[in-house]
């Protein structure tokens, strides 16, 4: 019996304390608590680095010049309709973030119980990120204005604090969203960066009937930017690889008979161009401007600065096919997706060093959804952990074959203040 078999129960329970007391990001306490207390399990002497509260690294020096990073996320989305989800906050692990904290830790109990390190040609180190999923924006942003962070995503936050400034590669692994009759992974899929942009249409309030001439209806000017962004449509480069939504937001608490002086909305901005979502956030805000000069109201916008878009590495993936073929356990390997217009964090990361994120099966329902579940669970928490382990060895033994980039972490900074400058 494998290590991996002989941990299955030990995950299985864990699998099912954090299912049931999920968290919101920068929040997963419980989460957090409990992944060190199963780190102290397999390695008493462990020394774990802590950061933004909630995240936790641990680092396995095998004295080498590289280091592959290992990530998994803590945090739970908000889906108050999901069977699991927390009565109070509305958490729910319906993103299957669980599972990659069980597979981190089947992965570390491996390395630990059969002295595995000296087996692979790189340092390791465990990464346990909080906050990957972009929901609680209005308690994050209380949370920036009081200084107790800088960004929405836990892995920003965390290259930010110098997490990642000693790894060279990075390995993540995500729940597909996807029903399959067979055990299914995926390699090669890219993910697109996004930002969300906030428009707020001023006029001016009047009596809707008895004087309508001496107002200026904001919702007509915002009207009117919905049309605009609609007709932007047609001009777009590459229109398959970008992705906006304007939506009204907030509540109209205005009398039905008086002109409305106010409107919010709001778009996100989904692309994998960087330089040409700076653009088209720009002409956003022509758009308003316009839109607000030809009615005779007024706007003001504001940026959110979202993810950057993950850039698979395909190197590494070619490696990961290699221990697929050899694999006699899993069934079925999507590599030809290409990209999907989902986003996460890992993006970030890529934007600093080769990064992969490897797809898994095993659920059923709909991922982010009130049905979303765990089906297969031998799969999620015994097979498929000993496949990424061996991936990983793979990738450490294979580095030559791998083309290597490096950006700092203040490029990083510096980018992602350029996805914020179009006010």
């Amino acid at each position: 019996m494998s290590s991996f078999q002989e941990y299955y129960p030990r995950m299985l329970e864990l699998a099912d304390y954090l299912l049931n007391n999920p968290e919101l990001g920068y929040k997963e306490y419980k989460t957090s608590e409990a992944i060190e207390e199963a780190i102290h399990e397999i390695t008493p002497m462990a020394k774990a680095e802590h950061f933004c509260n909630t995240g936790i690294k641990v680092v396995f020096n095998n004295h080498q010049t590289k280091t592959i990073g290992i990530i998994a996320e803590l945090d739970s989305l908000y889906q108050p309709g999901h069977r699991n989800a927390d009565s109070e906050t509305g958490a729910a692990q319906a993103c299957g973030h669980y599972t990659q904290v069980t597979i981190a830790l089947a992965i570390m109990n491996e390395l630990v119980k059969n002295k595995r390190i000296g087996d692979f040609g790189a340092n390791l180190a465990f990464i346990f990120t909080p906050a990957e999923e972009f929901v609680d924006l209005e308690w994050r942003k209380k949370q920036k204005a009081e200084g107790k962070i800088t960004y929405f995503g836990g892995k920003q936050e965390a290259i930010k604090l110098g997490v990642f400034d000693d790894v060279d590669y990075c390995v993540s692994v995500h729940a597909i969203g996807e029903d399959f009759e067979r055990r299914t992974i995926e390699i090669n899929c890219d993910l697109a960066g996004f930002n969300f942009q906030y428009f707020d249409f001023f006029g001016k309030a009047s009596h809707a009937a008895f004087a309508p001439e001496e107002g200026v209806n904001a919702q007509s000017i915002a009207t009117l930017f919905t049309t605009a962004l609609a007709f932007k449509r047609q001009q777009l480069k590459n229109p398959n690889q970008i992705r906006f939504n304007p939506v009204m937001i907030g509540d109209n608490t205005e009398s039905i008979n008086v002109i409305p002086d106010h409107v919010s909305m709001g778009t996100d901005i989904r692309y994998f161009d960087v330089e040409y979502a700076q653009q088209l956030m720009k002409q956003f805000n022509q758009a308003a401007e316009g839109c607000s000069l030809a009615l005779g109201g007024n706007f003001k916008s504001e940026t959110q600065v979202g993810y950057l878009p993950l850039r698979s590495n395909r190197d590494m993936n070619a490696l990961v096919k290699n221990v697929f073929l050899r694999n006699d356990k899993i069934s079925e390997l999507i590599e030809n997706r290409g990209y999907t217009m989902a986003a996460g964090d890992i993006g970030d990361v890529s934007y600093l060093m080769p990064t992969i994120q490897i797809g898994y099966g095993g659920w059923n329902g709909t991922i982010h959804g009130s049905d979303f579940k765990l089906v297969d669970p031998i799969f999620v928490l015994d097979i498929f952990p000993e496949f990424v382990f061996n991936s990983i060895l793979e990738i450490s033994n294979n580095l030559n074959k791998i083309r290597f980039y490096h950006r700092t972490r203040q490029e990083y900074l510096e980018q992602l203040n350029k996805m914020g400058a179009e006010k």
